[in-house]
């Protein structure tokens, strides 16, 4: 047996629509029964009144009291009589005898009869009212006395039939109610027109709906690590999720959301992407400490309502890219030096077809030891592995363009002196992407010999590296350009520039460090990175650099075929590779 689906719940729009209309309708119903139970108060006050005042009119008239003393009051009475009743609108009028028997009445059958009702207060003097059911059925009436020199002549009583009074009250309740109605179309028509855009809004959604989707909402919003960050028209801060506070380097949500993005403290490019009017696709940006990948889509029906901005951390994919760059580099290099080591292979061999065994044997002596002495050399200036690693890559690397990589002797940085807050990692990226560029600079020098001299010292609790090269030198107006994401002076390759002098100077920042470039005294440029070293280990010699200043003397390596294992990430003059 097929079960019958269950009715899907009102939309949100639509329950707010029926409560509405229902409270609308509550209202007026209510305020109609109020005024039709008030006015039938006032109409019988009313019709109080007016009794009233026709029966003293009447009382007080000198022709009533004059056809009171005739022989027949009757016959003047009852047409006097007549005639007020048409005139005023009241429903009856009696003239009596002070006993009550009638004189007038609208039904000439009753003249004669005893009035029925209340008469003893109108005897003694008094006026008085009174609702009471006589002939004409239940009537609000007034009787009060005829007077002549003190001595009561005859009463007067003048009434309107309730029913008369409730007539009049059903046509005013009638007007109320055709106005009330009106009021509740109205109210109704304007309420469909809200609720309509409402259901717009809410998609036609029920209250359960709206409340699951939230749910979701805010799961899904603290879920994904990923950033995302919602702007309004005025490029406030709508919404912001966990991970984009996070690597925004910003307060609380709380503190975030109706924030502009121009005072959130972020740098200038970022801020210059995020308040953009056009999207941004896989756009990256360097904060203090990441690198982040910026997507953002404007959000738009006809006018332009916000933006959405989503933040990829690739920081450590960046470096891993760099790292891969270096080896791609050293790679090649090590295949160079291959097919050279072959050649020289083949030399040794060939001398010793030929008999020459001295010879062959001083040749390969002589590789070994060049080979050697490039590494002792290396290390002696430089003892820390993980840089004297990267400076033997570098150095072949170096070499297979054509540039002359120079350790600088009077350096020094020995095994053990770097503290923990220096990861290694942080230093290949600095490093390397200064040698990089230098060697872009040199290798673009028109100069017959170009070179580039690294310098690695510790000095007064600070680790400096410096790198200097013979290219053209950097432009002073470009200094401070140098140093920001995407600029550069030279072509763009197909993996891009302007990031590897960012990335240094973000490196540089987040261990509170300095960074400056000045010219070299030879021509090209120096650049230098000063980072604070605290407290060193306890462990390891003192660094001969500690004892004097770097000097100009440097020892210049020759063509290498050293095997080192280097890391580090590609640089340019105006930014490097990427």
């Amino acid at each position: 047996m097929r079960i019958p689906a269950l009715p899907r719940p009102r939309s949100l729009a639509g329950q707010l629509f029926a409560m509405q209309a229902v409270l609308l309708a509550l209202v007026v119903a209510g305020y109609a029964l109020f005024t039709f139970v008030s006015d039938r108060g006032q109409a019988e006050d009313a019709a109080r009144r007016q009794a009233t005042a026709v029966a003293r009119s009447i009382a007080d008239s000198p022709s009533v009291r004059s056809a009171i003393r005739s022989a027949h009051p009757t016959a003047e009475l009852q047409p006097y009589a007549l005639r007020v009743q048409r005139d005023t609108g009241v429903d009856f009028v009696t003239i009596m005898t002070p006993e009550g028997i009638r004189w007038t009445h609208p039904e000439q059958r009753q003249i004669g009869r005893r009035f029925i009702g209340t008469i003893t207060p109108a005897q003694h003097g008094g006026t008085f009212t009174e609702t009471y059911t006589g002939t004409l059925g239940p009537s609000v009436r007034a009787v009060t006395p005829v007077e002549e020199n003190g001595r009561v002549v005859g009463l007067v009583s003048a009434g309107i039939k309730v029913e008369a009074i409730s007539r009049r009250v059903r046509e005013q309740v009638t007007a109320l109610f055709a106005v009330a109605g009106g009021i509740l179309a109205l109210g109704a028509l304007g309420t469909y027109v809200i609720n309509a855009r409402l259901r717009r809004h809410t998609h036609g959604m029920n209250a359960e709906e709206l409340s699951r989707m939230h749910d979701y909402h805010e799961a899904a919003l603290h879920a994904v690590r990923e950033g995302l960050l919602m702007l309004d028209a005025r490029y406030r801060v709508a919404l912001i999720n966990d991970g984009g506070r996070e690597l925004l380097g910003v307060g609380s949500e709380a503190e975030v959301v109706g924030t502009s993005v121009a005072d959130l403290g972020l740098p200038a490019p970022l801020t210059g992407a995020l308040l953009a009017s056009g999207p941004r696709l896989d756009e990256v940006h360097l904060t203090a400490s990441r690198v982040l990948v910026v997507n953002t889509s404007p959000v738009s029906g006809g006018e332009h309502r916000g933006t959405v901005v989503t933040l990829r951390d690739v920081t450590e994919l960046q470096s891993l890219m760099g790292e891969l760059d270096s080896e791609r580099g050293f790679t090649q290099a090590l295949r160079s030096q291959a097919h050279e080591a072959a050649n020289r292979l083949h030399t040794v061999v060939s001398l010793i077809e030929l008999g020459r065994a001295e010879e062959a044997v001083g040749f390969a002596t002589a590789e070994l030891e060049l080979a050697q002495a490039l590494t002792d050399q290396v290390v002696s200036a430089v003892s820390e592995p993980v840089l004297a690693a990267l400076l033997l890559g570098k150095t072949a690397q170096a070499n297979e363009r054509g540039v002359e990589l120079v350790v600088s002797e009077d350096g020094g940085l020995d095994d053990g002196l770097l503290p923990e807050t220096l990861p290694s990692r942080d230093l290949v990226t600095i490093l390397g992407n200064l040698v990089d560029n230098a060697v872009d600079a040199a290798q673009g020098s028109a100069r017959s010999r170009v070179t580039v001299t690294v310098t690695a010292c510790a000095r007064e609790a600070e680790l400096v590296l410096r790198v200097a090269d013979t290219g053209p030198g950097v432009d002073p107006s470009h200094s401070e350009l140098l140093f920001q994401r995407g600029f550069t002076t030279k072509p763009t390759g197909p993996g891009g520039r302007g990031l590897g002098l960012a990335l240094v100077r973000q490196a540089v920042q987040r261990h509170e460090g300095t960074l400056t470039v000045t010219e070299a005294e030879e021509g090209g440029a120096v650049f230098e990175a000063r980072l604070p070293l605290g407290d060193r280990p306890e462990a390891g010699p003192p660094s001969r650099a500690a004892q004097a200043e770097p000097s100009p003397g440097t020892v210049r390596h020759p063509s290498p075929g050293a095997e080192a294992e280097a890391a580090g990430t590609a640089g340019g003059r105006s930014g490097g590779a990427a």
